[in-house]
C-alpha cells in the first residue's frame, strides 16, 4: 500500500466518522421510534404521532433557550422556572388581562437581557446568578398562581392543538424551528454570536461587542423560554408553577445530545431539536419496553450516557 493510498483513505476515514457523529441525534430518535413502532404499530400514525410527540414543541423550545445560552459558554439553571412563571402569566394575566400580560412577559425577558449583561459586567459565573434566579421566577410564578389552576388563552389551544392536513402539528413545528434557528445561526448575526462563545478575543479585536453579543443571546433565550410557556399553557390548558422544573434538566441533555459542546460556542440547532424530540419520546419508549415508572428516570439518563459515550468515541476517532 503506497503513502498516496494511505493519504486518501485518512481524510475519507475522517469524514465518515464526522458524518456519522452529525448522523447520531437522527440515528438515536430513529432507533427510539423503531421500537416503539415495533411494540405499538398504531403509534405508526398520524394520530399516534401526535400523541407521542405532544409535549414535544415546549420541550423543544426551552432546549433551542438553553442552547443560546450555551453558544456564549454559559449555562442557565432558570430555564424550567422560567418556563413555569410564562405559563402562570399566560394562564393568568394574559387570559384576563392581554395587554397586563404582554407586558409581563416583555418584562421577565427583558430582565434575562439585564441578567446577561450582569454577568459581563461582573464576570460573574452564569451557574450561580442563574441558580439565584431560578428561585426568583419561582416565587413569581407561585405570587401569580399560588395553586395549580388558570385557564389558557383560546388563541394559545388554538395555535397548539391545529390539525394540519399532511405533517403532525408537533413534527411540522420541529422542522420550522430547527430549520429556523439553523439559519439564524448561520447567518453573519450568528456568526458572531457563535464568535462570542468560540474565540471572544478575536470578536472583540475585530471590534464586536462581547456585551452586546451575550445580551443578545440572553435576550433570545428568554424570549424562545417565554415561547415554551406560551406552548406548554396551550397543550395543558391550564398553569402550575412547577410545571416545568424538569425542562432545566432536559434541555441541557437535549442541546449535548444534538452535538452541542459546553465551550467554544458548538452548537447544533437541528440537532438540538432531534435530541429534545428523542428526550420526549424517551418515557414512551420506557413505557412500551415495560419498564416500571420507578425505574424510568434511571433508565433515561442511562439512553443519555450511552447515547453521549459513543459521541465521545466518535470525538476521539475524528481528532486522530
Amino acid at each position: 500500500m503506497t503513502a498516496a493510498s494511505l493519504n486518501a483513505r485518512g481524510p475519507a476515514r475522517f469524514d465518515a466518522v464526522r458524518l456519522l457523529r452529525m448522523l447520531l441525534p437522527a440515528i438515536a430518535l430513529s432507533l427510539m421510534l423503531a421500537v416503539i413502532f415495533s411494540q405499538q404499530p398504531r403509534a405508526m400514525s398520524y394520530v399516534g404521532l401526535t400523541l407521542l410527540l405532544n409535549l414535544a414543541v415546549p420541550v423543544i423550545l426551552a432546549t433551542l433557550s438553553q442552547l443560546c445560552i450555551i453558544a456564549i459558554n454559559d449555562l442557565d439553571l432558570s430555564i424550567g422556572s422560567f418556563v413555569g412563571l410564562c405559563a402562570c402569566i399566560a394562564a393568568t394575566l394574559l387570559k384576563d388581562t392581554p395587554l397586563l400580560g404582554v407586558a409581563a412577559l416583555v418584562a421577565a425577558v427583558g430582565v434575562y437581557g439585564l441578567v446577561g449583561a450582569l454577568i459581563h459586567w461582573r464576570a460573574l459565573p452564569s451557574i450561580v446568578v442563574t441558580l439565584g434566579l431560578s428561585f426568583i421566577w419561582m416565587g413569581l410564578a407561585v405570587l401569580i398562581l399560588p395553586t395549580p389552576g388558570g385557564r389558557a388563552p383560546e388563541f394559545l389551544t388554538t395555535v397548539m392543538k391545529w390539525k394540519p392536513a399532511f405533517v403532525p402539528l408537533p413534527i411540522l413545528y420541529a422542522v420550522i424551528l430547527g430549520l429556523g434557528m439553523h439559519l439564524l445561526m448561520r447567518s453573519s448575526l450568528g456568526t458572531i454570536l457563535r464568535g462570542a462563545g468560540g474565540n471572544p478575543k478575536a470578536l472583540a479585536n475585530a471590534g464586536w461587542s462581547l456585551l452586546r453579543a451575550r445580551v443578545t443571546l440572553y435576550l433570545m433565550a428568554g424570549t424562545l423560554g417565554a415561547l415554551s410557556g406560551l406552548a406548554l399553557v396551550g397543550l395543558t390548558t391550564s398553569g402550575d408553577a412547577n410545571m416545568a422544573l424538569r425542562y432545566t434538566l432536559l434541555s441541557i441533555a437535549g442541546v449535548i445530545l444534538g452535538g452541542g459542546e459546553f465551550t467554544g460556542g458548538r452548537v447544533n440547532p437541528v440537532g438540538a431539536v432531534l435530541g429534545a424530540m428523542t428526550l420526549t419520546l424517551a418515557g414512551s419508549f420506557l413505557t412500551f419496553m415495560h419498564i416500571p415508572p420507578d425505574w424510568q428516570i434511571g433508565a433515561q439518563g442511562a439512553i443519555l450516557i450511552i447515547v453521549l459515550a459513543l459521541r465521545a468515541v466518535l470525538n476521539r476517532a475524528e481528532e486522530r
